[in-house]
């Protein structure tokens, strides 16, 4: 089979079909129509057909994943569906796909594109351990509705004609265009949810209409869903290793000299959690396109996105442990873990804590392709996008039960899920508490992009292609954070006042472990006289406004051609690409507003072959140079200081606008079996060599000599005070390797009924370390340790079984253990995740030929998602979101 740059006729049909705007059409149109194979996908098997054919024909490493009809993607989730792709692993949010890591890299390294072009997703955790609201490169894919899409590629190998700036990868996400359809399209889909945890119900709603008038078409999709998700289990807020305490019994000399060895790690505040949301997801495209000659065509795309999460927490926590009664510690790895303790005197704080926040995205591109020869041909697009977060209102209350109670913290039942009890104190009686505190809090991000950017393909001979091209592109991001500590002491009424009466208070009976008394937030604010309150600048810390703003110009040449080694074919593909970033990053040092500018640039070369070992036998190699840029949040000058008080030295973290991009070498090798039909085998092995790497370094610095205002200080510091500055700096060198197996297939060859059984299964391997400076805060204890977000092991499975009117298929998605981060906290010297196995399934049953009902079950085993902090693996938090059942019905006309 002669796989060719010029005349690949089946890549043209699929091409064709998905509306890929790409110059090489214009030189396949005078190709027989005739000739064409063309595939007609009305099932997940033939869209795995059409994958298959995607993936066979790109010079670069490529996995796609395809739905024909609306609300036909393969999951609910565009994560979900990423995670069945080879290489990827991702992150969770209520129960939901949110950030993906590609090839052992995090979502950092990994660029996703719109529509062509780059965009930016933003959304946030109510969990700080999931991060909370941050700036970072990373994607949020719960930011859009599944259905708005039609096709996702994951390019995995780099290419000069791509954009620089993942090293991970890129993504690419494709909505519907009118000329994707023959004439006249619409469709309708419902759906219905159930939650066990939410015990709620939930509506999902898309639809498309799309027509085409001879050489103009039009196209208009929607999608609405709203869902309610509930997360409960235990957490602890890290470990610590305390001295300090006393022994409630004077004489109990041999407790207190347990306890005055400073070796024993203690719960800082182990707590009963749970977490609602009410979340609206709303997606609106519409693809304009003319053809005014079969040289010249048009494309206008415009994308609108809303996600509004509305969230309420509460957690019960023990606090002011000082008091030890009796204790039992088990030793881990060297050290003392305290598995049970019995305090007097402690605390219980008790939270109620309300949020609101809002991602939008809109997107408008405008694309023009262009054959001006039969030979030449030029396409070229403009757009902008924006991508913004807001959360106007974080309130938070406390009240606690202050050193009045004897409680009993409890994990040697389960290390991951302890408990806590007070025997002889009601905490669901108001009794005993009072008001601790209120606390408040906005947060606004934004993110903007302006691209234009034109290419051109020149044909050489029966089989070259030289492409080049230009683009310019400008982001724009800005974050800021509102705060307003113990507001309750300068309220417009009641200021000070503590005491709680029956009106301020309601008792918490969702979680399943205990119930609680609680502040009830709206009494007590409007007690305050607080509701309403908005945060203006006066709660603005004078360093916290830190946009940063990159402009990148770049060109790249590009030769493609085809020749023949000892009689097979051989593609290969070679380039340059050159950019230059100017980054501009704004704050505040010593009141003083100020800016600083930098530039950098280089040369990423790339060279991506394919040789036809047989003609179903492909052997890849791929030799390219890529960069990532450094997050937004450590280019910024935005400061956080520290706010602890006493002897002990604290801390100032800090950005660092001068960092340098990570640069990476790649090298990757494949070889890919392709059946008949349905199905592949693969086997593949990549190499990054990571320059520029960046860690965050530690020092000890006097206050002043950092250029920021005295604001910012504790109350009992000065700026002639030491302070740990904690600083992201290039510093080191690193690698990531790993080894990727891929099998697909239908097993026609099993006796009937089982020949329409089918099977997808892949397993990833990724090695990667980085060095860590000054773990647990002590100067020169440097640690190799994997790199955040890598799972050295990771694997998919996925059953299925169709025939023509109806089919089902069960998934698997694993993903070992992976860190989150590694600090310099005197509390751990890193945190991450334990490995989870989410298993989900699907069905579908064609009623009509029109009207198809279906049955999805998301997250059947109710995984228990563990974090865990320091590398003796202690728990940290523990969850469970509920599994989810979706029925709906979808009709097409």
């Amino acid at each position: 089979m002669n796989h060719s740059f010029r005349k690949t006729v089946l890549a043209t049909a699929i091409v064709s079909a998905f509306g890929y705007s790409n110059t090489v059409l214009a030189q396949e149109q005078a190709v027989d129509e005739e000739a064409m194979e063309v595939i007609e996908v009305t099932s997940f098997r033939s869209s795995l057909i059409k994958a298959k054919d995607f993936k066979r024909e790109a010079i670069i490493s490529r996995d796609s994943i395809l739905a024909e009809d609306i609300a036909d993607f393969p999951d609910l989730n565009l994560a979900d569906s990423l995670q069945r792709v080879p290489g990827i692993s991702i992150t969770r949010e209520g129960g939901e796909g949110r950030q993906i890591s590609l090839r052992g890299l995090g979502p950092d390294f990994t660029r996703v594109q719109v529509n062509g072009m780059e965009a930016m997703g933003t959304s946030a955790s109510p969990m700080d351990a999931k991060g909370g609201a941050s700036r970072t490169r990373s994607f949020d894919f719960n930011v859009f509705a599944s259905e708005l899409f039609n096709r996702i590629d994951v390019n995995k190998t780099y290419s000069a004609d791509q954009e620089e700036g993942g090293i991970g990868g890129t993504v690419g996400l494709y909505t519907a265009k009118p000329f994707d359809y023959e004439g006249a399209k619409s469709a309708i889909s419902l759906k219905g949810g159930y939650n066990d945890n939410s015990e709620e119900t939930d509506p999902r709603f898309a639809g498309l209409i799309s027509n085409t008038w001879g050489n103009f078409g039009a196209l208009a999709s929607v999608a609405y869903s709203e869902r309610s998700t509930t997360e409960y289990g235990t957490n602890t807020t890290r470990w610590r290793r305390e001295g300090g305490k006393t022994a409630a019994d004077p004489t109990d000399t041999e407790l207190q000299a347990e306890l005055d060895s400073g070796e024993l790690w203690f719960p800082r505040g182990h707590r009963y959690s749970l977490w609602n949301n009410q979340q609206k997801r709303l997606g609106i495209t519409t693809a304009l396109q003319f053809k005014p000659s079969k040289e010249l065509s048009f494309s206008f795309d415009l994308m609108h996105s809303e996600l509004e999460n509305n969230y309420d927490e509460h957690h019960s926590a023990v606090k002011d442990n000082d008091i030890v009664k009796e204790l039992e510690w088990t030793e881990n790895d060297g050290h003392k873990e305290v598995l049970y303790a019995s305090y007097e005197d402690a605390t219980w704080r008790n939270e109620n804590t309300r949020r609101r926040n809002e991602s939008e995205f809109n997107q408008y591109t405008l694309s023009v392709d262009w054959s001006l020869t039969p030979d030449f041909s030029m396409s070229a697009m403009v757009g902008t996008s924006s991508s913004d977060f807001e959360q106007p209102q974080v309130l938070k209350s406390n009240i606690h039960a202050k050193n009045k109670v004897d409680i009993m913290t409890d994990f040697r039942g389960d290390r991951f899920y302890g408990i806590s009890t007070s025997p002889n104190f009601d905490v669901t009686s108001m009794e005993g508490f009072e008001v601790k505190d209120i606390y408040m809090q906005e947060n606004y991000i934004t993110n903007d992009f302006d691209i234009a950017k034109v290419d051109f393909s020149y044909f050489i001979g029966d089989t070259g292609e030289l492409t080049f091209g230009a683009n310019y592109k400008k982001f724009e991001n800005s974050a800021y954070q509102l705060t307003r500590s113990n507001a309750q002491n300068e309220a417009p009424q009641n200021a000070g006042e503590l005491t709680l009466t029956d009106d301020l208070v309601n008792v918490f009976n969702q979680h399943p472990d205990q119930n609680w008394i609680q502040a009830d937030l709206g009494n007590l604010l409007a007690y305050y006289g607080l509701q309403g309150t908005r945060l203006d600048d006066s709660d603005l810390s004078e360093n916290d406004k830190s946009p940063v703003t990159e402009e990148t110009s770049a060109v790249y040449a590009q030769y493609g051609f085809e020749s023949s080694v000892a009689g097979r074919p051989l593609r290969i593909s070679t380039g340059l690409r050159y950019f230059e970033t100017e980054i501009t990053s704004a704050g505040v040092s010593g009141g003083v507003d100020i800016e600083t500018a930098r530039t950098y640039s280089d040369v990423l070369p790339t060279l991506n072959m394919v040789y036809e070992l047989s003609p179903d036998l492909l052997w890849r190699f791929a030799a390219t140079k890529n960069v990532t840029r450094p997050s937004l949040g450590s280019l910024s000058y935005n400061a956080s200081v520290s706010q602890t008080s006493g002897e002990a030295i604290t801390s100032v973290s800090m950005g660092n606008p001068n960092l340098d991009p990570f640069e990476s070498t790649n090298l990757d090798t494949a070889i890919e079996w392709y059946f008949e039909d349905v199905g592949y085998a693969s086997a593949a092995i990549f190499h990054k060599d990571i320059d520029n790497f960046i860690v965050g370094t530690t020092t000890e610095v006097v206050y002043s000599s950092l250029g920021l205002p005295e604001e910012l200080l504790p109350a009992d510091k000065n700026m002639d005070s030491i302070f740990y500055l904690e600083r992201p700096e290039n510093v080191d060198s690193s690698t990531i390797k790993g080894v990727e197996l891929a099998f697909s297939r239908d097993l026609d060859f099993l006796p009937a009924p089982f020949n329409n059984l089918g099977v997808i299964a892949n397993y990833t391997y990724a090695d990667g370390e980085s060095l860590y400076r000054n773990i647990y805060g002590i100067e020169g204890n440097d640690q190799v340790k994997p790199f955040s977000g890598l799972s050295k092991n990771s694997y998919n499975f996925t059953l299925y079984y169709e025939v023509e009117n109806w089919g089902a298929r069960v998934s698997a998605a694993y993903r070992s253990r992976y860190g989150s981060g590694a600090t310099s906290s005197a509390d751990q010297d890193e945190s991450g995740y334990h490995g989870t196995t989410y298993v989900d399934f699907s069905s579908f049953y064609q009623l009509t030929d029109n009207v198809k009902l279906s049955l999805e079950g998301i997250n059947l085993t109710n995984v228990r998602e563990e974090s865990y902090s320091d590398s003796h693996d202690r728990a940290y938090n523990t969850i469970t979101s509920g599994r989810t059942v979706m029925l709906g019905i979808t009709a097409q006309f």
